[in-house]
């Protein structure tokens, strides 16, 4: 069993999606918890560091073979819980930041302030250098809206007017989608899919 930790409950189909399609048979339990993100964008990550672990603990007692984080802003405090715990706990977007890394130019688009950040450490701990930022304006208020559709355009929107990247990174799984509705010929990289192969493979090579 994959223990995934949201702070949306959108990413739940998301993920289950992408089980049926490329891990079938593989046992999902998905962890909401919203407030995190919430706190962790107005006070810092390491505000719920604490609450973090706890949460990765109890998935832990519950027979997690790996637990996964998908929300980029808590990644590297989810991480750092794993010392503790025995069983692999991994970050959404490491993948992804390897594969940019590897690319030259990037690009990160993120829709939350408080996701940039980690993003480019990240990437930058994966041997990228360059990096450049760009926040969507507007977008993350359409998400708490429900707006999904106009979220989605905002970010491909914003996705078609980058320049000079060899590859353009959409910095939350959120903003997976827009990577089909963008036009641009530059490789756009989203998180959810590279993640979850991940925690399946160390799950398994835990077992």
């Amino acid at each position: 069993m994959i223990a995934l930790l949201h702070t949306s409950p959108v990413h739940v189909p998301v993920f289950d999606a992408l089980r049926d399609r490329d891990h079938p048979g593989v046992e999902l339990r998905h962890l909401v918890h919203e407030a995190l993100l919430d706190r962790a964008a107005a006070e810092g990550p390491g505000a719920v560091a604490g609450e973090v672990a706890a949460v990765v603990a109890g998935a832990v007692a519950e027979g997690a073979a790996a637990v996964l984080c998908t929300c980029s802003t808590l990644g590297a405090v989810a991480e750092a819980s794993a010392a503790e715990l025995g069983i692999p706990v991994l970050r959404v977007d490491r993948p992804m930041a390897a594969a940019a890394a590897r690319a030259g130019r990037v690009v990160v688009i993120a829709t939350q302030e408080a996701t940039l950040a980690p993003t480019t450490e990240l990437i930058r701990a994966e041997g990228g250098s360059g990096v450049r930022t760009i926040l969507v304006a507007g977008a993350w208020e359409l998400f708490r809206a429900g707006d999904r559709e106009g979220y989605l355009d905002a970010v491909a929107g914003a996705v078609d007017a980058v320049r000079g990247a060899d590859v353009i990174v959409l910095a939350q799984a959120s903003m997976a989608d827009a990577a089909d509705r963008a036009a641009t010929s530059v490789p756009v990289l989203s998180s959810p899919g590279p993640g979850l192969r991940a925690a399946v493979e160390a799950g398994a090579r835990g077992r």
